[in-house]
């Protein structure tokens, strides 16, 4: 008997961003490929995927393009990458992943930041997120971390979430137990009548909202947020400090 087809095969990066607040670190190297722990952000983000079994990956690419695909051709692990090309004009979040769709399949997807960063608890969270994934539920779940203990994020949260992991917005001037920790399975029919061009990925948070379909994981481990370069050597600390700890 032949085993059950994964619930998850393919992956989207977004790569496409300007780093502004990365500079001058990003003003000759996109921020995917900033180095954190001796590794760029997007080989931690691919090879994050290819241990949770992601065996494509769509990477978009607009800001010095031609390095990040450089550095996908010079890569030996997996997954298999394939390039969304965005020079023309920045996406955003949604509309970059819109444009990618006919590369993802009919089956739900993971999308990851490239700047995704976290420490990982007892077990890896990518496989627990795709192992708590649940199509007659949800339209898409998130990962969420910690607003308290995630490093080097200071913002008032993100969502709060019910005891069967139904996510909600915080309310105007609240506080939210959790942050989106820019990981998430998606469903291709979420992009269903989503507008041409450039639009965000909240725009789909919030419809999922509305029907009740968007639920969300807690991050087992730390998220660090790699959003600046100060934000950067704060990141390899808790790396070391880590590796340190007994």
């Amino acid at each position: 008997m032949s085993e059950p087809a994964p619930a998850v095969t393919h992956a989207f990066v977004l790569a496409a961003g300007l780093g502004k607040r990365m500079r001058p670190v990003t003003a000759t190297v996109p921020k995917p490929l900033v180095e954190v722990a001796g590794k760029a952000l997007l080989d931690h983000a691919l090879d994050r995927a290819a241990e949770a079994g992601i065996d494509t990956a769509v990477v978009n690419v607009h800001y010095l393009a031609d390095l990040i695909e450089g550095h996908l051709a010079r890569r030996t692990e997996g997954p298999a990458t394939l390039v969304s090309d965005e020079r023309a004009a920045l996406l955003e979040t949604g509309g970059g992943i819109r444009k990618a769709l006919p590369l993802l399949g009919e089956r739900p997807f993971v999308v990851l930041n490239s700047d995704s960063f976290w420490l990982e608890g007892s077990s890896p969270n990518l496989r627990r997120l795709i192992a708590a994934w649940d199509a007659r539920r949800m339209d898409a779940l998130l990962l969420v971390a910690p607003t308290a203990t995630s490093l080097g994020y200071e913002g008032a949260g993100d969502f709060v979430m019910d005891t069967d992991g139904r996510l909600e917005r915080r309310g105007e001037r609240e506080l939210a137990p959790f942050i989106y920790a820019g990981v998430a399975i998606l469903t291709p029919d979420l992009f269903a009548a989503t507008p041409d061009g450039a639009f965000s990925l909240n725009l789909l948070f919030d419809r999922a909202i509305g029907a009740g379909r968007l639920f969300g994981m807690r991050l087992d481990g730390q998220w660090l947020h790699v959003g600046t370069p100060d934000a950067i050597r704060a990141a390899e600390e808790r790396v070391r400090a880590s590796a340190r700890a007994p």
